[in-house]
C-alpha cells in the first residue's frame, strides 16, 4: 500500500511527458507545414501567404486545423477531364479561330470585336474559349421575370434539361422549379441537377426522391463527409447554369431561393418582401455560346458522376440556325487552374477602358493587381463608377468592401451604396462596348478559391443596356462622398482595420 502514491506520481509524470511529446510533435509538424507552405504554395498572393503563415505560427494547433479546412489549394488536380475526341474537337475550333484572327485582318463580326481582338486572343490561347457571334441575349434584373422565363423554357423542353446552381432551396420558387423538372422527367425529358453541397446545405437526398424515382439524376458538388464536415469547405462551385436541349442557356448571378424573387411567406404571395430582396443580373442566351455552357456543365457533372458520365453526343450540341448577332466568349475559372481566366478578363477590361468603367458587385475585395488597375484607370481619366450593397450578408467582407470603396472615392471614383435590397449582381462594363456578366465577384474568393463562369460580351447594345440599368439603380442608391466617408465613426474604422487584416483569406 505504501508504494501506491509513488505509482500514481509515476503515472502523472508519464502522462505529462506524453502530453509534452505530443505538443512538441504538433509544433514541429506545424513549423514544417508552414515552411512547406512557402515553397509549395507559390501561386498564392503574398498577402494570403503571409496571413496563413501568421495563423500557423501564432496559433499552431488551431491554425493547422483552420488551414486544413479553409486553406488547402487544389491547384493542378485534374478535376475536369475531356476525352481525347472532345479535346481534339475543341482545340480544332480554337486553332481555326486563332488562324483566322492572324490571317483575315479586319474581318471581324463587328467593330467592337475587332477593337478587342487582343482580349479575344488571350481567352483563346489561355483557356480554349472560342468566340461565337450568332447569339441573342435577354437580360433579367427581376427575379420573378427570370424564373418565369426559365419555367417556360423548362416546360417546353423536348430532349434534356441540365441545371446547376450554387444555392438551390426547396422553398416556394425552388419547389415550383422542382415540380416542373419532375413533370418533364416523367414525360421522358432527361433531367440532371447539380448543386453545391455547401451552398445548398439544406438539401438532401430526400428532397429529390420523386425526381430520382422518375429517372432523373442529381449530384452534389464536393459533398460533405459528415454533416458540417466538408474536406473542401473553401472551394465551392459558385456557378449558376441551365442548358435546355442544347439550344437555350442561362448564366448569371441568380440562385434559386425566395429572396431572389421577393416572396413573403407570411402573406403567401409575390410582392416586395419584408427582408431585403436580392438585386441581381442574369442572361438568357440563344446561340452557339450555349455550346460552351453545355461543355462547362458536362465537365462539372462528370467530375462527380463517374458512373453516369456525359459524352459528346449530337443531341447535346445540335446544329441550329440562329439569327442573333451578339458576339461573346464564355470563360470559366477555378482553383485547379494555372490561369484565372475570369480575373484576367476583368484585368484586361479595366486596362482597356478609355472613357468609362461600371462595376456592380456585392463584395469588393480585389487582389492587388485588380485594385491597382482600377486606381490606374481613375488616374488616367477613366470615369469609374462602383456600386456595392448597403445591407451586408457577411460583416467582415462588407467592412473590407467599404474600406476599399472609400479609398477609390478619395481618388475620384463615384461609389454608390445600393439601398433597395442586397446588390448581388456581378457586372463590369467599359466604354459602352464590352460587358461581362456571370457569377464572379470582385474578391479573392471568386478569383482564386471558387469555381466560376462568366459571359464576356462584345456588343454596344448590351453594354449600353447595362449602363442604363446601372443608372436606374442609382435612383435606389446614395452617393458615398469623401465627406461622408471621412465622417464615419471610430467603431466603423476599427471594423475596417480588422476586416482588412483578414481580407486576404476571406
Amino acid at each position: 500500500m505504501s508504494w501506491l502514491p509513488f505509482d500514481n506520481l509515476s503515472n502523472h509524470i508519464s502522462g505529462y511527458l506524453l502530453l509534452d511529446i505530443l505538443l512538441i510533435s504538433l509544433f514541429v509538424v506545424n513549423i514544417i507545414f508552414a515552411i512547406g507552405l512557402i515553397f509549395l504554395e507559390r501561386r498564392r498572393s503574398p498577402q494570403s501567404l503571409w496571413a496563413w503563415l501568421l495563423i500557423l505560427l501564432f496559433i499552431p494547433i488551431v491554425g493547422f486545423v483552420l488551414y486544413m479546412l479553409f486553406g488547402r489549394t487544389i491547384y493542378r488536380q485534374n478535376l475536369f477531364q475531356m476525352d481525347e475526341e472532345e479535346q481534339a474537337r475543341l482545340e480544332s475550333i480554337v486553332d481555326g479561330q486563332l488562324e483566322k484572327m492572324q490571317d483575315r485582318g479586319g474581318e471581324f463580326p463587328n467593330a467592337v470585336t475587332e477593337k478587342h481582338k487582343a482580349f479575344i486572343h488571350m481567352m483563346l490561347k489561355s483557356h480554349l474559349t472560342f468566340l461565337t457571334d450568332n447569339n441573342s441575349v435577354e437580360t433579367f434584373t427581376n427575379g420573378r421575370e427570370k424564373f418565369d422565363h426559365l419555367l417556360e423554357d423548362i416546360r417546353n423542353a423536348e430532349d434534356h434539361i441540365h441545371l446547376q446552381y450554387y444555392i438551390f432551396k426547396m422553398d416556394v420558387i425552388g419547389r415550383e422549379i422542382y415540380d416542373a423538372l419532375v413533370e418533364k422527367q416523367k414525360e421522358g425529358v432527361a433531367v440532371k441537377v447539380l448543386y453545391d453541397d455547401l451552398g445548398s446545405r439544406s438539401l438532401g437526398n430526400r428532397h429529390f426522391k420523386e425526381l430520382r424515382k422518375a429517372g432523373g439524376e442529381v449530384a452534389a458538388f464536393f459533398p460533405s463527409v459528415l454533416p458540417l464536415i466538408n474536406p473542401r469547405l473553401n472551394n465551392r462551385n459558385h456557378r449558376k447554369l441551365v442548358i435546355i436541349d442544347g439550344i437555350t442557356g442561362y448564366i448569371g448571378g441568380f440562385n434559386v431561393g425566395d429572396e431572389y424573387v421577393g416572396f413573403d411567406k407570411h402573406k403567401g404571395k409575390w410582392h416586395e418582401a419584408k427582408l431585403p430582396p436580392r438585386r441581381d443580373t442574369h442572361l438568357r442566351i440563344d446561340g452557339d455560346a450555349v455550346k460552351l455552357l453545355q461543355l462547362r456543365f458536362m465537365l462539372d457533372w462528370n467530375s462527380h458522376n463517374k458512373r453516369s458520365n456525359l459524352r459528346w453526343e449530337e443531341h447535346f450540341f445540335p446544329s441550329v440556325e440562329y439569327d442573333g448577332d451578339v458576339a461573346m466568349q464564355i470563360a470559366s475559372s477555378g482553383p485547379d487552374e494555372e490561369f484565372q481566366q475570369v480575373k484576367n478578363g476583368y484585368f484586361d477590361m479595366i486596362n482597356s477602358a478609355k472613357e468609362t468603367l461600371y462595376i456592380q458587385t456585392p463584395y469588393f475585395i480585389p487582389d492587388q493587381s485588380i485594385y491597382e488597375a482600377i486606381k490606374s484607370a481613375i488616374l488616367r481619366g477613366v470615369k469609374v463608377h462602383l456600386m456595392i450593397p448597403d445591407h451586408p450578408d457577411h460583416p467582415f467582407v462588407y467592412w473590407a468592401t467599404y474600406a476599399n470603396a472609400g479609398e477609390l472615392v478619395d481618388l475620384g471614383a463615384e461609389v454608390y451604396i445600393y439601398e433597395t435590397g442586397f446588390m448581388h449582381a456581378k457586372t463590369i462594363m467599359i466604354d459602352d462596348e464590352m460587358v461581362s456578366i456571370g457569377t464572379t465577384n470582385f474578391d479573392v474568393r471568386s478569383f482564386y478559391l471558387n469555381f466560376e463562369v462568366n459571359a464576356f460580351i462584345f456588343d454596344e447594345e448590351e453594354a449600353v443596356r447595362q449602363r442604363r440599368t446601372f443608372e436606374e439603380d442609382i435612383k435606389s442608391s446614395t452617393l458615398l462622398t469623401k465627406e461622408k466617408y471621412d465622417a464615419r465613426s471610430n467603431w466603423i474604422k476599427l471594423k475596417e482595420v480588422m476586416a482588412n487584416l483578414i481580407s486576404p483569406i476571406l
